[in-house]
């Protein structure tokens, strides 16, 4: 039998060797258990034991009683404990240690890398020299752990962590609750209010819950939801200006609205097609203007700018 890192044996302590701990053994190998790595009562000569095989600091094979959050080819969310700009970030496997993640693994963009805090999804793996590596895990291996979203999740608001982030879209395993794992999703470029980190947990509106079970998402509230709160927020704004009036318009460059107000041109112009419809704005070249109606009109007060208020 061979010890393997990052699986768990079935053991016997064959000695006790002070100051160090135990040894164990599979019958022709032996492995330390050091005294640190006890969980629950002494245990006795000849017995055995369930342990976790890993690295000690000196890349010895070493056991503990002590549980992981993940085993050798598991899928598991390792929260982000610690970063290394040049090594990569460290997880928490639960065994008071930490499992590297390599930047070889995480996306080149570094505004796209994990931060501390954030979780990410990964594969248990040896690395070239035998050591324990964490993997991002991808859409193969998220496939076979995920359910399939029920019909009733349909434009509901779900959370979850991003497993993937592409120039077409973001990845996400929702949150399964109760219910298990996760389901898969995904976030289309489009539906996206801002890129999305690796591991970052994530807020957004199921849109389609399609027949394989996966569904698609979006950052945005629905069209009819955000041309509403839209609207407030750009009357608000136009009432707090001198003489109630505003150098954007239909004709204003999609960069310059985002920047200001924080949503796409398309709901900048629904945003003010509600306005002049009501009777509240009115647009002369490259302006828009406060109506009588429209200044007397109440508003909340605008606020922040807030990216991807809806799409």
């Amino acid at each position: 039998m061979t010890l393997i890192a990052g699986t768990t044996m079935n053991l016997k302590i064959a000695r006790e060797v002070s100051p160090y701990g135990y040894f164990m053994t599979d019958g022709e190998n032996e492995v330390l258990m050091h005294y640190t790595e006890l969980v629950g009562h002494r245990p006795q000569i000849g017995q055995f034991y369930d342990v976790f095989l890993f690295f000690d600091s000196e890349d010895r094979i070493a056991a503990t009683m002590k549980k992981p959050l993940i085993q050798l080819g598991q899928v598991a969310r390792l929260a982000v404990a610690d970063l290394h700009p040049r090594i990569g970030a460290f997880l928490e496997m639960g065994l008071g240690r930490q499992l590297l993640l390599p930047l070889s693994e995480q996306p080149e963009l570094k505004e796209l890398r994990p931060k501390r805090g954030d979780e990410v999804h990964v594969i248990l793996a040896h690395d070239k020299i035998g050591r324990l590596v964490a993997k991002v895990a991808f859409e193969e291996e998220l496939a076979e752990v995920a359910f399939n979203a029920p019909s009733s999740w349909h434009n509901t608001w779900v959370e979850g962590w991003v497993t993937k982030t592409l120039k077409i879209g973001s990845f996400v395993m929702i949150d399964g609750g109760v219910l298990g794992f996760g389901a898969y999703g995904f976030i289309p470029a489009e539906e996206r209010t801002r890129l999305l980190r690796l591991g970052e947990r994530v807020k957004a509106r199921v849109t389609f819950v399609r027949e394989d079970g996966r569904v698609n998402l979006s950052m945005n509230q629905r069209k009819e939801v955000g041309r509403l709160e839209d609207s407030d927020r750009i009357l608000a704004f136009m009432k707090e200006r001198p003489n109630g009036g505003m150098p954007y318009s239909d004709e204003t460059q999609a960069e310059i609205i985002k920047q200001k107000f924080g949503i796409s041109k398309g709901a900048f112009k629904r945003a003010l097609g509600k306005l002049m419809r009501d009777g509240l704005v009115t647009q002369e070249g490259s302006w828009t203007k406060l109506t009588e109606q429209g200044a007397a009109a109440s508003a909340e007060p605008a606020p922040a700018s807030k990216p991807g208020v809806s799409e």
